[in-house]
Parts: C-alpha cells; structure tokens; sequence
C-alpha cells in the first residue's frame, strides 16, 4: 500500500509550535530596536493563543471538511476571524472592552 508523505500529527504539532515561537521571536527582536512597539507578557501570551487556537480550527477543518472547495471557503472565514481578532486586540476596531490602546 502506497501512502502519501504526509507528516504525523506530532511531528507538525512540534512544527507548528516553532514556528508560533519564531513568529512571536519577531515583536520580542524589534521591542530592543524601537519604543513603537510595547507588548507585554499578556501580550505574547494572548498571541500565542490566538495563533495556536487558528492552527487547531485548521487542523479540525483538515480532519473533517473533505472537498477542496469546501476547505478553502472554511479556511477562509477562520483566517477572516483571526485576522479581525487580531486587529480588535491590536487597536480596537469594535471597540470592545478587550481593545488595545
């Protein structure tokens, strides 16, 4: 039997994690070069978990949406929602009480 080379779960779970890390590496690197950028440790922590909380919505639309189009248009409206979650916290585009400065 021929299988695809696919990885195994743990493996792009690790994957994924390092990237996250390298990701949130980035505002830690340029906060020692500027003072316009200012996070927090509930700032990286929040970040963390909103990037993880896209991957595993990616993950589960992997898992149980099986045609191609379908997937994209889901994959879609979650990048959709993590964007305008993002923006929400950043700069406070609803307003909420949640927004950024």
């Amino acid at each position: 039997m021929n299988k695809s080379p696919q990885m195994s779960f743990p493996k792009r779970a690790f994957s994924i994690v390092v990237l996250i890390v390298a990701f949130l590496c980035l505002p830690l690197i340029l906060m020692q070069f500027t003072d316009e950028i200012y996070w927090t440790a509930t700032d990286f922590l929040a970040m963390a978990g909103i990037l993880l909380g896209f991957w595993l919505f990616l993950e589960i639309l992997y898992r149980f949406v099986h045609k191609k189009g379908q997937r994209i248009l889901v994959g879609f409206i979650v990048l959709i929602v993590f964007i305008l979650i993002w923006a929400e916290l950043a700069v406070g585009i609803f307003n909420s009480p949640f927004a950024g400065n």
